[in-house]
């Protein structure tokens, strides 16, 4: 039995046409479109792909694009701030660009930088990762834990705009991309795991504020 790795619906989770020929669901309760399981990239060829990627801070478009993130997220971040970088890749740019702005930030990658520092961080960035995530209930849990209460969750990330669209979609052509938001989808994640939308006007950008009163699980165990 197919069950939507978001919400966890069973049914109806209807076959959608897409724009090759994975297998891939539609949720009716929080509107996410997923590659059916089977479907997964194995860890060699995600990071083959990856590496083929020209990214880095000697490319001028893949500073500009990780910008499209940053500038955004900017009225809100103080400086003094700590922030992660969520799904790094293998060449660490944003962290980069973030401490040349005053700003610290680690770098988490799970095939390349799979560290993460034992602490909480006042914002998080996740540019380009959501798509990647094979059960994205799990790593938004991970992410919430890892934000203070208060604390700003960046995502980027190409948005679905209607299943006939869908069809012939290119950013659905990539085989690393396994999941897909609606902007509807993004309402369920707020309500669900407790952040608060903030005003983005950049359509494929969504800031996630983790509402006060959230506590993380490592500080319940302290």
């Amino acid at each position: 039995m197919t069950i939507c790795p978001l919400c966890f619906n069973k049914d109806p989770l209807s076959l959608t046409r897409g724009p090759d020929a994975r297998a891939y669901r539609a949720c009716n309760v929080c509107r996410l479109i997923f590659a059916e399981p089977q479907h997964h990239p194995s860890e060699k060829s995600e990071k083959d792909r990856y590496l083929t990627h020209e990214n880095g801070i000697r490319h001028p478009g893949y500073v500009n694009f990780l910008k499209q993130a940053i500038v955004p997220a900017l009225p809100f971040l103080n400086k003094g701030m700590h922030g992660l970088d969520f799904g790094c890749g293998p060449i660490p740019t944003l962290s980069i660009i973030l401490k040349r702005m005053g700003f610290a930030c680690d770098d988490y990658d799970p095939l390349f930088f799979p560290g993460i520092p034992g602490k909480e961080y006042d914002f998080i960035f996740a540019t380009e990762s959501f798509e990647h995530f094979f059960y994205p209930a799990k790593e938004i849990r991970r992410i919430k834990d890892l934000l203070k209460p208060g604390g700003l969750l960046i995502v980027m990330t190409e948005t679905w705009k209607s299943t006939e669209a869908f069809v012939n979609w290119n950013y659905a052509r990539d085989f690393t991309h396994v999941c897909f938001f609606h902007s509807t989808t993004f309402d369920f994640i707020a309500k669900t795991f407790g952040f608060d939308i903030q005003v983005c006007h950049h359509e494929r950008v969504w800031l996630l504020k983790k509402q006060p009163g959230m506590v993380s699980n490592s500080a319940r165990s302290v």
